[in-house]
């Protein structure tokens, strides 16, 4: 079993459903986060709120899943990343797991 972490801006999260279900991933978990990026120095100076919040909406997925289906899950999400017209591309990380219950 591996843990499949996904990262992905909320207006991609159809999307990243539509490629969990055809990956076979079907026990997943999600919850909304605030994804943030290193602002330019300069561009943040430039701002007339500094403190302002500058994050964007997110979704964080994660799922407990077979290794088989990982690969198979990888490749839909390099395809799905090579059209993006933001630079924003959905992210993806396995980590082992030792035991499970």
């Amino acid at each position: 079993m591996k843990l499949l972490i996904i990262t992905a801006i909320a207006e991609f999260q159809k999307d990243v459903l539509k490629i969990l279900k055809a990956a076979e991933i079907e026990a997943f978990s999600s919850s909304e986060i605030e994804g943030h990026k290193n602002a330019n120095s300069f561009i943040a100076a430039l701002s007339w709120f500094p403190g302002e919040k500058t994050g964007n909406e997110a979704i964080l997925y994660f799922s407990i899943t077979k290794e088989k289906l990982i690969a198979p899950f990888f490749e839909l999400i390099k395809e799905y990343n090579k059209n993006l017209p933001t630079n924003n591309p959905v992210r993806a990380a396995v980590v082992g797991i030792e035991k499970f219950i």
